[in-house]
């Protein structure tokens, strides 16, 4: 007999997640019915992938910001 059902670590980004973004029903009363586990955790793969190159992105953007204006004040 098990006492405590632990939440998976997916199952526990997702609610943490949900509280931070304020989500009713959470991801999941988002998702079309049938949605499992393993669409779900493609979802976050995806959007975290995407936020990464968004991050890259802007990061190159600055440095050649930098290089640019530091080569025309010299």
């Amino acid at each position: 007999m098990r006492l405590f059902r632990r939440k998976s670590e997916l199952q526990r980004l997702i609610d943490t997640v949900s509280d931070a973004l304020d989500v009713p029903g959470g991801f999941k009363g988002a998702l079309p019915s049938g949605g499992s586990g393993k669409a779900v955790k493609a979802a976050l793969i995806t959007a975290g992938g995407l936020a990464g190159l968004t991050a890259g992105s802007a990061g190159i953007s600055s440095l050649r910001r930098q290089r640019e204006g530091a080569g025309r004040d010299s």
